[in-house]
């Protein structure tokens, strides 16, 4: 993963030295950056319909490989994005960031055989009898 961010951060330097070349200003390097994202999640999405043939005009036009590699294109932007604006610790911040999300998602996985041995589950009973809450479960 480490040459993941080497690349992605050779990437960077390269287009902010470009464009601090040209005298664009910072916040317009970045705020360009961020429309560049949306160009080509726009292009994914175009495959996408590619795919399904819902354009009368072009039918079926895409596959799935091509929807795959304007994802990865999305992603790639999205990455020299975040690394133009955070030059000095963008894949810290990045897996820090997914880190916090992540944990908000994935399950933790479950206990082994060794763990549960002894412990004692309790139940809440699901029951078809109304009650204050109209959910249909017993509430203790």
């Amino acid at each position: 993963m480490d040459d993941v961010w080497k690349t992605i951060d050779e990437l960077a330097r390269s287009f902010t030295r470009r464009d601090d070349e040209r005298e664009v200003p910072t916040e317009h390097q970045w705020t360009l950056q961020v429309l560049k994202i949306g160009e080509e999640f726009g292009e994914a999405a175009q495959a996408v319909i590619g795919v399904h043939g819902t354009n009368p005009r072009k039918g079926i036009s895409h596959s799935w490989d091509d929807v795959q590699a304007e994802v990865a294109d999305t992603a790639i932007t999205a990455l020299v994005t975040l690394a133009r604006m955070r030059p000095h610790d963008a894949a810290e911040f990045f897996a820090g960031f997914l880190a916090d999300k992540s944990s908000r998602f994935l399950v933790p996985a479950p206990p082994s055989p060794d763990q549960v041995e002894g412990a004692e589950l309790r139940f809440v009973e699901r029951t078809t009898r109304s009650d204050e809450t109209g959910d249909g479960l017993r509430h203790e």
